[in-house]
């Protein structure tokens, strides 16, 4: 555990807001005593005494990536800090386990881990499904594990906690053409990053080509929100390979085919679409390459294959640092996850501390100018600056997280 900034604000101490050289709050790692697997918790900052962020389970998941998620997640909190919205914006937190999802054991793991992370849950940090986890997965163990909620920390910073619980567990019965709307609010974010970049780009969305690596909740969701805004999806990747055409694929045949850890039955491809290697989507021809799967896909390497103008970071930390510069060298652009994948987090809050109701249009509407909103801003200080959207989103948190602490505090 690393030693955390100074008070500030509420208790008289010069104010000192948080910066991204600072070291996380707490960083812990956990074995499991009867496999011996080990989980991560990173809380990278508290606004109010309460951190947010997913906890994933994926086989090679490291501390230093939970670190980096995490500070995502502060990032994250900042760019969709409104003040004069009921959204009060969070610090960052992020969990890892180190363990297949497929695993046998998995569910044993992930019960025990959050048994043991019962303490920094209750009072801390609030969490939920990430990669390699769904909702229902993680209720089930969290309740096994003596955890009424996965987000009761934040409780005690509602007005009206019945009505807000029931308001959210309202809006997570919502679906939408048979997905439900807590799958779809984060794809409809991604979806409406990259249409507004095209818009301001002067790009028609008919004939524009999008390859999607990963088709579970953020990539299918994506997906089926650029299909049905005009573009064209001529690739998608899951674990089993990539299924390819370049006259576009029936995104909803697609969705309707996928397994709970979203890998399409092949029986329900058509006779014009292609099986792949599982990198093929790398090098599809296509403008807009929508990494959402695992982190690190993309490095210095297979870079140099990637023909697309723009890639979307539907997954977390998809790009390597050293690839991005590749790519921003030879005019690729790069939108940043910080940005573009923002709004599964904040839909949640949007929906609990009440900014909208459990109402799947109120809610796209709500996400769609939100992410305008904020991909204008960032890309309008890109231009400005000449630097990347990356570093342009990166400033906009820095301006505004110490205005969130200056207003509510660090600890509470």
């Amino acid at each position: 555990m690393s030693a955390a900034p100074p008070p500030h604000g509420a208790d008289g101490q010069p104010h000192r807001p948080p910066r991204a050289t600072d070291a996380p709050l707490i960083s812990l790692t956990w074995t499991d005593q009867v496999t011996g697997r080990e989980g991560h918790l990173v809380i990278d900052r508290l606004i109010r005494g309460v951190a947010s962020g997913g906890l994933r389970m994926r086989k090679g998941c490291t501390l230093d990536e939970v670190a980096g998620l995490a500070r995502g997640m502060t990032m994250k909190e900042a760019l969709h800090y409104d003040p004069h919205a009921r959204y009060i914006p969070l610090g960052g937190a992020k969990g890892g386990i180190d363990c297949d999802p497929r695993d046998p054991d998995a569910y044993g793991v992930l019960v025990r881990y959050l048994r043991a992370m019962r303490p920094y849950i209750r009072d801390f940090w609030t969490t939920g499904e990430d990669l390699g986890l769904s909702r229902g997965t993680v209720d089930a163990a969290a309740a096994e594990a003596g955890l009424t909620s996965t987000i009761e920390a934040v409780h005690p910073l509602l007005d009206d906690e019945l009505a807000a619980r029931r308001r959210l567990e309202d809006a997570f019965a919502v679906t939408v053409d048979g997905i439900g709307l807590d799958e779809l609010a984060g794809g409809c974010g991604v979806a409406e990053t990259v249409l507004t970049v095209l818009d301001r780009a002067q790009v028609p969305y008919s004939g524009t080509r999008v390859a999607v690596q990963g088709f579970g909740t953020m990539g299918g969701a994506t997906a089926r929100f650029l299909s049905r805004a005009g573009l064209s999806i001529v690739a998608v990747a899951d674990v089993r390979g990539t299924i390819a055409n370049p006259e576009g694929l029936n995104v909803e045949r697609l969705l309707a085919a996928r397994d709970e850890y979203g890998s399409v039955n092949r029986s329900a491809l058509r006779s014009g679409d292609a099986r792949l290697p599982g990198d093929a989507w790398l090098s599809t021809d296509a403008e807009i390459l929508v990494p959402a799967a695992v982190s690190y896909a993309i490095d210095t390497d297979n870079q140099a294959r990637i023909k697309a103008s723009w890639i979307a970071e539907a997954a977390n930390m998809p790009v390597l640092p050293e690839a991005e510069e590749l790519l921003a060298a030879r005019g690729v652009t790069v939108l940043p996850d910080v940005a573009v994948n923002s709004a599964t987090n904040a839909w949640w809050w949007w929906t609990l501390f009440g900014d909208i109701g459990a109402d799947a249009e109120e809610a796209f509407a709500h996400i769609r100018a939100s992410m305008r909103a904020l991909t204008g801003l960032m890309m309008d200080r890109s231009e400005a600056a000449g630097t990347t959207p990356r570093a342009a989103a990166h400033a906009v948190a820095a301006d505004r997280l110490p205005a969130v602490a200056e207003r509510f505090g660090t600890y509470g």
